[in-house]
């Protein structure tokens, strides 16, 4: 009864806590403006069953990919052993699933323990990449402090949790040789069981080392899930819904605003009345964006989003050539500055407004204008993040309500804006060079 209130009381508490910071963060997206994002279902079914479920855009690298797919297989197939794990914990029972699931059950718990080996071999592998090879993208100046150690620590988790499986079922499989039970001959336990555990005869020492494991993995189940809020690792979850409301239109495809769009036409349009009520009662909207409320919500899913890997940035020119720009940093910056606005609309209150913004205080007006708006990092981005919707937002902001602008570009639209072409000469005057 013991065990079952301890079980009940970590279950409760870490489903709650998780479900709050859920919560929390969803209240976060929705700062962001509103976009319609619902249109064309089944592409949009497509991209989420491709992109986030099938890992299309990882395989662009290929032996990341394969490290990284041993991964994600195996916690999504680990889910069923912690199903069981539940019902034990619930029930005080020992692997409740094995009687209904017959010799299945065997065949289950040993393609679980295969995919924990890979699993293993996986997390050392992204361990050796980081802090031994010392890969370029995951070193670079937004990486530094809690990013790479975050990382780590997400790998050291993995590690353990993988350890406490195998200590579950090893000592099990002795513990019910020395019952005189059969043992489960699951395809690895089998043999780590008793190449650790055949020099202990008590079968209370191997029953306390199985619940061990057995503790060990539901514990760092909910530590891990009630630390994925406050990691890179929630794109476990919002890899989906970030894939399936991407942007289906063309790359390069800017957005226009609907006010600026019917300002235009009132000014072409010699038939229009300005004073009617449809244009004066309209509420002001603010050009491009300044702070995190300015953008949509779905710009705010994509930081939420950002696995941190850094192909955007390993892939964006600015970067290559030693421009301050990184992409990644900017979703990062984002996510942060979200984060920090909610926390203080949270307790000052949804109306009260700090003296920061995402421009300036988080992103420099150096790293935008940076941008070659290529669109590399969009198309490299395993789970369809786009900063450079984010970037535009920003320019269109300095541009249009500031008035700042560098001075390069300045000549260039003073030059469209007279001459209809960005070079400083008249229309008349294009044709002048063949004639010579």
């Amino acid at each position: 009864m013991i065990s079952i209130i301890c079980f009940v009381l970590l279950f409760i508490f870490g489903s709650f806590w998780f479900a709050k910071n859920i919560i929390q963060i969803r209240k976060n997206i929705l700062l962001g403006r509103e976009v319609d994002r619902k249109n064309e279902s089944n592409k949009r079914w497509k991209n989420m069953f491709l992109v986030a479920f099938g890992q299309q855009k990882m395989f662009s690298r290929p032996i990341p990919a394969l490290l990284h797919f041993f991964i994600y297989v195996a916690f999504i197939i680990t889910q069923i052993e912690l199903i069981e794990i539940i019902i034990d914990g619930l029930t005080n029972e020992h692997r409740s699933l094995q009687v209904f699931l017959g010799n299945f059950y065997t065949f289950m718990i040993s393609f679980i323990e295969v995919l924990s080996i890979l699993a293993f071999v996986a997390t050392l592998s992204f361990l050796a990449r980081r802090n031994i090879l010392k890969l370029t993208r995951f070193h670079k100046p937004e990486m530094k402090g809690f990013p790479t150690k975050d990382a780590n620590l997400i790998l050291f988790m993995e590690i353990i949790l993988i350890f406490c499986i195998f200590t579950m079922n090893g000592a099990d499989e002795v513990a019910q040789l020395i019952k005189g039970n059969p043992s489960h001959h699951f395809i690895i336990s089998q043999y780590i069981g008793p190449l650790f555990f055949s020099k202990i005869q008590s079968f209370e020492t191997l029953h306390v080392l199985e619940q061990i494991g057995w503790w060990g993995h539901i514990v760092m189940v909910f530590a891990f899930l009630n630390y994925l809020p406050y990691s890179k690792h929630l794109h476990i979850l919002l890899a989906f819904p970030n894939t399936y409301y991407a942007n289906l239109e063309p790359k390069g495809k800017f957005t226009n605003m609907e006010s600026v769009t019917a300002e235009v036409k009132l000014m072409i349009d010699p038939s229009a009345d300005p004073y009617s009520n449809s244009n004066t009662n309209q509420e002001p909207q603010r050009f491009g964006a300044k702070d995190v409320t300015d953008l949509t919500w779905k710009n705010l899913l994509d930081a939420y989003s950002c696995t941190e890997c850094g192909r955007c940035t390993s892939s964006c020119p600015a970067n290559i050539t030693g421009k301050k720009l990184s992409p990644r940093k900017i979703m990062m910056d984002t996510r942060d500055r979200l984060t920090e606005l909610g926390e203080y609309k949270r307790k000052n209150g949804s109306d009260k407004h700090d003296e920061k913004a995402l421009l300036n205080d988080y992103i420099t007006e150096e790293e935008i204008w940076a941008c070659t708006s290529c669109n590399a990092c969009v198309q490299e981005c395993p789970v369809n993040i786009d900063p450079l919707s984010i970037i535009i937002e920003l320019r269109r902001y300095l541009v249009m309500e500031e008035s700042s602008i560098p001075t390069e570009l300045a000549g260039m639209l003073t030059n469209i804006e007279n001459n209809g072409a960005p070079w400083q000469f008249s229309n008349n005057d294009r044709l002048n060079w063949k004639n010579e």
